[in-house]
C-alpha cells in the first residue's frame, strides 16, 4: 500500500514538474515578437515624424513616415535601422540615436513575418512595385541610356558610371546617411520600370532630371534594403 502511494505521490511530482516546464516555455514565447514604445512627443520634418518614445522607462528617438501621431498611444516596431550620431538638417538638432522605422504598426499583429516565397518575389521584382507606373515619354541626351536597356543589361553596366534621365516619382532623403530618389523614363524591361538612386541632392517629385552614377547590382544595405538595381552616388547633370 506504501509503495503504491509512494509512486502514486512520484507520478503527481512528474506531472507537476511538466506543467511548469510547459508555463515557462509558453512565457518565454510571450516575449517574443515586437518591440514597442509609448509616444511622449513627437515633431514632423521632410516627411518623416520624430517620436520621442518611452521604452520600458526609457527614452528614445523613433523616426518613421509621417503620418497622425498622438501622445500616449502605443506603436509597436521591428527590424530597426538604427543610426548613432545623427544629425538633422530639417530640424537642425544632432540625435544621440535615432531608430528608423520601416516595419512599425499601432497593432502587432500587422507585423506578421511575410513567407519565404513573398519575400523572395519581392526581391525580385523590386524594380515594379516600389512605386505605380507613370505614363510618360523622356528625350534622353547624348550618351545616356534608358531604364529598361539599363534593367536589360545590368550586368554588363555593373560597377560602371552611367547616365540616365527621367521623371523624380519619389524622394525619400536622409536615410542612412543619404537621400533616396526613384526616377522613371517611361521605359521598362520584363515589369521593371523604376530605377532607384542614392544622391546627396535634394530634389522635388515631378522635377526631371539627369543624373550620372555608379551601377551596382544586387545591392544589400541590410534592414531589407535589397536592390536588384541601383545608381549609386549619383549627381545631377545639367
Amino acid at each position: 500500500m506504501k509503495k503504491i502511494a509512494f509512486l502514486s505521490l512520484l507520478l503527481i511530482i512528474l506531472i507537476s514538474c511538466k506543467n511548469n516546464q510547459n508555463t515557462a516555455e509558453e512565457s518565454t514565447k510571450t516575449k517574443d515578437g515586437p518591440e514597442s514604445f509609448v509616444v511622449l512627443e513627437h515633431m514632423e520634418a521632410a516627411g518623416y515624424v520624430y517620436i520621442l518614445g518611452d521604452q520600458g522607462g526609457a527614452k528614445r528617438w523613433f523616426a518613421l513616415t509621417s503620418r497622425q501621431v498622438i501622445e500616449g498611444e502605443v506603436f509597436y516596431y521591428e527590424d530597426p535601422l538604427i543610426m548613432k550620431d545623427y544629425f538633422s538638417k530639417e530640424l537642425e538638432r544632432p540625435f544621440d540615436e535615432v531608430l528608423f522605422l520601416s516595419r512599425v504598426s499601432k497593432n502587432p499583429q500587422d507585423l506578421a513575418p511575410p513567407s519565404i516565397d513573398n519575400t523572395m518575389s519581392a526581391k525580385k521584382s523590386i524594380g515594379k512595385i516600389t512605386t505605380e507606373q507613370h505614363k510618360i515619354n523622356i528625350d534622353l541626351p547624348e550618351n545616356a541610356i534608358s531604364i529598361g536597356e539599363l534593367y536589360e543589361q545590368m550586368e554588363t553596366f555593373n560597377s560602371q558610371k552611367v547616365k540616365v534621365r527621367g521623371k523624380v516619382v519619389k524622394f525619400s532623403p536622409e536615410i542612412m546617411q543619404t537621400n533616396w530618389i526613384h526616377i522613371q523614363d517611361g521605359t521598362s524591361f520584363q515589369d521593371k520600370f523604376d530605377l532607384t538612386i542614392t544622391s546627396n541632392e535634394i530634389v522635388k517629385e515631378g522635377d526631371i532630371i539627369t543624373f550620372e552614377g555608379i551601377v551596382s547590382v544586387n545591392k544589400d544595405f541590410g534592414y531589407g534594403y535589397f536592390y536588384e538595381l541601383i545608381l549609386e552616388q549619383a549627381e545631377t547633370i545639367k
